[in-house]
């Protein structure tokens, strides 16, 4: 069975016909082609999915519909959608895809060296700076393994997307996704010296409100809870942020540049705080660590690429990340 084709293939001038009479021997290869054009949604995206053309997919579709003798799918100028038949083959064809794959792989051992593309989502400060040393590792330990490391900051759509898996700051909302917690992402505040300069010293969380702040609009905005070491204290702080974004690299400019006050990843300021450049503000409180999840699809099958990386993964990041944190409390303390 081929998952992936690397270029065009001889179907591409064929007809119906030709992959009929082909489909005798590769009759899963419709099947899975069929698959994927309902998960991505169209036939170009199937088609680049699959690394073919999109009228190789659209022969290989009428191909199938000829050889079940229904109609799949029916398209029109708004789009496309499942037939009744359509929505029963779908449905048995994803099971008879992945059993597929899993025999192929038990026949192979249960040993089977992982290859192939992984489709990794990730956050763009995180995939950049932390997660880029367990990238690595993963990539040297095997070598046929290709990554594309996709850098977005909003969750993904697997399917839509054909992403294998994305690592997630925060919450996991999405119940027909697996999550792995891999850690928690402490969190620091922090201003420039610039800001601070001919002020009076923060000494508790309300005077923070006097500053200019902030907000990393995807985790606070407006508003943030402090908890001091060690006890349940809480305080909340109320501002009105001079600039609120979406990146943590845009957030950490703007406080390096004196704009305000700002709440973020401790691992991200470790170094800033340790040339002086950012000062840790209030360090006896913190912001509540953020969790941070390895995510993937519900699957009755996962290929040995994903699990693989699942299974290093859940050892380097929290590794990854307690590295990180150990060096910004050392700094803060200096």
């Amino acid at each position: 069975m081929r998952q992936a084709e690397q270029a065009p293939t001889g179907d591409e001038g064929g007809s119906v016909e030709t992959t009929l009479r082909a489909a005798g021997s590769d009759r899963i290869e419709l099947v899975q082609t069929f698959v994927r054009i309902v998960q991505a949604g169209n036939l170009s995206q199937a088609a680049a999915q699959l690394g073919t053309t999109q009228p190789t997919v659209s022969r290989r579709l009428k191909a199938l519909e000829a050889l079940l003798k229904v109609r799949l799918l029916q398209r029109s100028t708004h789009g496309m959608k499942l037939t009744e038949d359509g929505q029963r083959c779908f449905e048995r064809a994803k099971t008879l895809v992945a059993d597929w794959a899993n025999f192929e792989e038990d026949l192979r051992g249960v040993r089977h060296e992982p290859e192939g593309t992984l489709r990794v989502w990730v956050p763009h400060a995180f995939g950049q700076q932390l997660l880029i040393g367990p990238l690595a590792d993963y990539v040297r330990r095997h070598d046929k393994v290709s990554v594309e490391w996709l850098l977005e900051d909003h969750m993904p759509d697997f399917v839509g997307g054909a992403i294998d898996c994305a690592i997630h700051v925060g919450e996991v909302q999405d119940p027909g996704t697996v999550a792995i917690r891999l850690g928690d992402v402490p969190r620091v505040v922090v201003a420039s010296p610039k800001l601070l300069h001919g002020m009076p010293q923060p000494r508790e969380p309300e005077d923070l409100e006097r500053l200019p702040w902030l907000s990393m609009r995807t985790f606070y905005r407006t508003d943030i809870s402090l908890t001091r070491d060690g006890t349940d204290e809480r305080r909340r702080v109320v501002f009105q942020p001079r600039i609120s974004t979406d990146s943590l690299y845009a957030l950490r400019s703007a406080t390096l540049l004196g704009l305000g006050v700002s709440v973020g990843s401790s691992w991200l300021f470790t170094e800033d705080i340790a040339r002086g450049e950012l000062v840790h503000l209030l360090p006896q409180w913190h912001a509540q660590p953020l969790p941070m999840y390895l995510i993937y699809p519900y699957a009755s099958y996962y290929p040995a690429k994903l699990r693989s990386f699942v299974d290093e993964m859940r050892v380097a990041v929290p590794k990854a990340l307690s590295s990180r944190t150990v060096q910004a409390v050392v700094s803060a303390r200096a």
